[in-house]
């Protein structure tokens, strides 16, 4: 059982930037965020094999950068631009599978965009 250790969240200004980062309990194949608004479904945000290789949706291309450190098992996502659209739970995941589908999920931290 893979164990997902999340920070980073909080409450920042449209136009300003977070980081968020998660910790696994050891080394998977790969790694990455969903986020999930009130009254909407989870949404893929950002993901990245061990290799490197990334995939984001056209909502968050160019604004959002995710990155990994294999030897410490943790995955970061660099969120810039931030619009009030972005304000979500954003929940880190893991998972063995090729097509990342999700088999671990961490606890969600809450980004809030606001003036």
């Amino acid at each position: 059982q893979v164990q997902l250790v999340e920070s980073g969240g909080g409450l920042v200004q449209p136009g300003g930037s977070l980081r968020l980062s998660c910790a696994a309990s050891f080394s998977i194949y790969a790694m990455g965020w969903y986020r999930q608004a009130p009254g909407q479904q989870r949404e893929l945000v950002a993901g990245i094999t061990s290799g490197g290789v990334t995939n984001y949706p056209d909502s968050v291309k160019g604004r959002f950068t995710i990155s990994r450190d294999n030897a410490k098992n943790t995955v970061y996502l660099q969120m810039n631009s931030l619009k009030p659209e972005d304000t979500a739970v954003y929940y880190c995941y893991a998972t063995y599978d090729s097509n990342q589908v999700p088999s671990y999920w961490g606890q969600g931290t809450q980004v809030t965009v606001s003036s």
